[in-house]
C-alpha cells in the first residue's frame, strides 16, 4: 500500500509547490513509484513538470466531481521514470461549489485515489492555498501532511489555524491523518532571522520539524520556468540536494527499504 502525503499550508509564498514538486522528483529519482497529485487550481505543479495546463481535457477535478477514472487521466512525466501526474486545471475552482451538495463530499478525493494506492509507493498531493473544501479533501484522504513553512517573520502565523483544521479532519474525517513533519524552508544562513526562526519552531516543534531545511536556492526558482524539477535543472544545486535529504528522511522515517 503506498502512502499519501499531504503538502499544504494555507498561507501562500511559503514554497508548497517547490515541496510538492521536488519532493516527488527526488523520491522517484530514488526509483520509489510515485505519483504527484495536484490539487491547486493554479495547475502550478502541473506546469512545473513541463505539462500545459491549457491544454488538459481532464483533471482530478472531474475525478472529484464526475467520477472519471483516475487511471485514465494519469500522465507520465517525460523526463522522470518513475514520476506520474494527475493534473489539475482552473475548473477545480469550480469544484468547491459543485461539491457542496454531494453526498461524502468530504471524502471525494479518497474514493478517487484509493485504487491507486497499490500501484505506487508514495502519492504526493499538492494542496490549494487554502483551508477550503479541496484541501479538506487533501487531508481526508492523506496519510500525513508535510507543513512547509518560511524562515521569515511571520512563519508561525497562520500555522496554529492549520493545525486547528488538522485535529477537526481527525476527530471527524480520518483519525489516522499524522502530521510527517514540518519543513523549513526559504532558509538564509546570512539572516539572523532565518535562525531565530529555525530555532524557535525546533523549540516549539521539536521532534515534528524535519532535520532537512531547505535553503533560499535561485535553481529552486528557476526550474518551474523550464518545467523541470530542480533535480533535472541542476542536480548540483544546494535545492536540489536538499530535496534529495528530504525525500530519503521521508522514507527512512516510513521505514521503507532503500535498497532499491
Amino acid at each position: 500500500m503506498g502512502k499519501i502525503i499531504a503538502v499544504a499550508n494555507q498561507k501562500g509564498g511559503v514554497g508548497k509547490t517547490t515541496t510538492a514538486i521536488n519532493l516527488a522528483a527526488s523520491l522517484a529519482a530514488l526509483e520509489y513509484k510515485t505519483l504527484l497529485v495536484d490539487a491547486d487550481p493554479q495547475a502550478n505543479a502541473t506546469s512545473g513538470l513541463g505539462f500545459d495546463p491549457a491544454s488538459i481535457t481532464s483533471s482530478i477535478y472531474e475525478c472529484m466531481v464526475e467520477d472519471v477514472n483516475p487511471e485514465d487521466i494519469i500522465l507520465q512525466s517525460p523526463n522522470i521514470e518513475f514520476l506520474d501526474l494527475i493534473p489539475s486545471h482552473i475548473d477545480l475552482v469550480g469544484a468547491e461549489v459543485e461539491m457542496i451538495n454531494l453526498d461524502n463530499r468530504e471524502e471525494k478525493m479518497r474514493e478517487a485515489l484509493k485504487p491507486l494506492r497499490q500501484k505506487y509507493d508514495f502519492i504526493i498531493i499538492d494542496c490549494s492555498p487554502s483551508l477550503g473544501l479541496i484541501t479538506v479533501n487533501s487531508l481526508t484522504a492523506a496519510d500525513s501532511v508535510v507543513i512547509p513553512v518560511q524562515c521569515e517573520y511571520f512563519a508561525l502565523e497562520g500555522l496554529g489555524k492549520l493545525l486547528n483544521t488538522i485535529k477537526i479532519i481527525q476527530s471527524r474525517l480520518n483519525v489516522e491523518l499524522a502530521i510527517e513533519g514540518i519543513l523549513l524552508t526559504m532558509y538564509d544562513v546570512r539572516l539572523r532571522l532565518s535562525n531565530q526562526v529555525v530555532e524557535e519552531v525546533k523549540t516549539h516543534f521539536q521532534q515534528m520539524v524535519f532535520d532537512t531545511i531547505i535553503p533560499r536556492n535561485v535553481k529552486l526558482s528557476e526550474s518551474p520556468s523550464f518545467g523541470l524539477p530542480a533535480i533535472l535543472h541542476d542536480a548540483e544545486s544546494k535545492g536540489a540536494l536538499s530535496y534529495l535529504n528530504l525525500a530519503r528522511e521521508i522514507a527512512e522515517k516510513n521505514s521503507v527499504a532503500l535498497e532499491k
